[in-house]
């Protein structure tokens, strides 16, 4: 019976655990990689690399950069004024190709989801509360996903800002509840950007 090489077996073990990835899926890009060029080959390994080794957190808003701060937090133009919150770096990258927010943002790395063992200490949320107090900030906006666990986020931190002199909104509902900014189109992002809500 014929068996894959060692080599083979290891690449298709590595891409099945990608997310999303099965095990034939894995099996289809293990050959992939094998038929194109060594150059393509070798330049994704090299890419992965980099990634690995050059991206970062920003220390300020915990978006990915290359440098201690990202290029939003070194941009003077941008309003210092509000502070737009997010579950992930993805999510930031839809609302900027929106086109319709030019604040600041902080990233919280997730979201409060209780039954898969994810508190607020796991988040970037202490950072967001002490960032909220040393700033100047007139307005925080929750643009977390319409999610029961992004609610829920929102609401949690809401509550920890309430003593500060800021307003906090959220987005308006021209999202459909339970589904996720990464894949929302930008005129919808922008129609619940524009229309956002004070979050009671």
């Amino acid at each position: 019976m014929a068996h894959l090489t060692e080599s083979v077996t290891q690449m298709i073990d590595e891409f099945a655990k990608l997310p999303g990835i099965g095990r034939k899926s894995a099996e289809r890009l293990a050959y992939h990689i094998l038929r194109v060029n060594k150059g393509e080959a070798i330049g994704l390994a090299d890419a992965i690399r980099n990634v690995k080794e050059n991206v970062r957190y920003c220390a300020t808003c915990f978006h990915l950069a290359e440098q201690e701060l990202c290029d939003i937090c070194q941009d003077a133009t941008r309003d210092q004024g509000q502070l737009c919150v997010v579950e992930q770096p993805r999510d930031l990258i839809q609302l900027e190709t929106s086109g319709v927010y030019r604040g600041l943002y902080h990233v919280l790395l997730g979201r409060i989801a209780p039954l898969e063992g994810i508190g607020p200490d796991q988040l970037t949320i202490d950072a967001l509360v002490k960032r909220v107090r040393q700033g100047t900030f007139r307005e925080i906006i929750m643009a977390t996903n319409p999610t029961v666990e992004g609610d829920g986020t929102a609401l949690h931190i809401s509550n920890l800002l309430a003593e500060l002199p800021v307003e906090v909104t959220q987005l308006a509902r021209g999202i459909t509840s339970g589904s996720i900014l990464e894949f929302t189109n930008k005129e919808i992002l922008a129609d619940a950007m524009s229309g956002r809500q004070k979050l009671s």
